[in-house]
């Protein structure tokens, strides 16, 4: 069995809530990846590696919910700055994915992996949605492979769209969509390779359509989330990153955001969103019933000059 010590921290913080946050203990003791016991004072076990934790602050890893680890060498284009979330697609994410193959995808995945590794991340969710039709290569098993060389638990946001954008009408080949059918088998197929149940997994799966609302046909969505359900995956999109959400929601549907997602069975605990930064009353009370959680993105809303959730002051579910 292998096994580890960590001794003589100066703090441990355990991740509870309220005074069980940080321990009296200066010790750790884990076997085979299992925390086995905590203290003062603990002496070695035979063959077990000792860590000397000396003026170090242990705590539990990050958990990243929402991530493009693609987008690690697309940063600082000139194109791209001081630019809001619209342009800025077009000028960055657009403008460049034609760019990736394997290599370079790898290559990303591996800087931004780090990037977050050497933040505290030990868990990282990536919504990536570079897939098209004859792409020549499986992105998939690309990242989960980069991960797993760095021992990180990964969970892989399965991206994609069935419709384009406005700004996509006459789309290169890298940015044509998949079809509904094959983009359902091509989930299902990875489903199988990579998805693990149970407390000490380390990759799993979601359906995550890049866009619900943009990149989902209507009479799909509903479609999509209970395929994904079948398949015992998570559901996870963007959702009112910018208020162009709001707008485009309520001439194309007549609703909000929030309302065509719960429509389409979009809402549930199996679902979270990322950003949710411009919602209404009635959306928030959605979440709050439903159990829809959220990822919340500060950084990047703040690159985009998106403004940040307003979180009540009280909030009860």
């Amino acid at each position: 069995m292998s096994g580890l010590l960590l001794r003589r921290a100066h703090a441990i913080l355990t991740g509870m809530a309220g005074a069980d946050a940080r321990t009296a203990a200066t010790d750790i003791r884990v076997r085979d990846g299992v925390i086995t016991e905590m203290g003062r004072g603990l002496a070695p076990l035979p063959g077990e590696r000792v860590l000397d934790a000396t003026g170090c602050v242990t705590y539990p890893g990050w958990v990243n919910t929402h991530h493009h680890l693609f987008q690690s060498l697309l940063k600082g284009i000139p194109a791209g700055l001081d630019l809001t979330l619209t342009p800025w697609l077009r000028a960055v994410p657009y403008a460049y994915r034609g760019g990736f193959d394997e290599l370079t995808l790898r290559l990303a995945a591996r800087v931004g992996l780090v990037e977050l590794l050497l933040s505290g991340c030990s868990t990282v969710a990536d919504h990536h949605y570079l897939y098209y039709p004859g792409m020549g290569y499986d992105a998939t098993q690309a990242l989960f492979e980069e991960a797993g060389k760095l021992g990180l638990r990964f969970m892989l946001l399965r991206g994609g769209a069935t419709k384009t954008r406005d700004a996509d009408a006459d789309a290169p080949a890298h940015l044509r969509t998949e079809k509904l059918d094959d983009l359902l088998a091509s989930v299902a197929r990875d489903v199988a390779r990579w998805h693990r149940c149970g407390p000490r997994t380390m990759t799993r799966m979601a359906m995550a359509p890049t866009n619900l609302p943009a990149t989902l046909h209507a009479h799909e969505a509903r479609e999509v989330a209970r395929a994904a359900r079948a398949m015992g995956v998570p559901l996870h999109s963007h959702m009112s990153e910018s208020v162009a959400y709001q707008e485009i929601c309520a001439q194309v549907h007549g609703c909000l955001p929030l309302e065509y997602a719960q429509r389409h069975e979009w809402v549930g605990p199996d679902v979270w969103y990322a950003h949710l930064v411009h919602l209404a009353p009635a959306e928030r009370e959605i979440l709050v019933r439903s159990g829809t959680g959220m990822s919340h993105c500060p950084q990047s809303n703040a690159r985009l000059a998106s403004p940040n959730f307003d979180t009540p002051r009280d909030v009860s579910a």
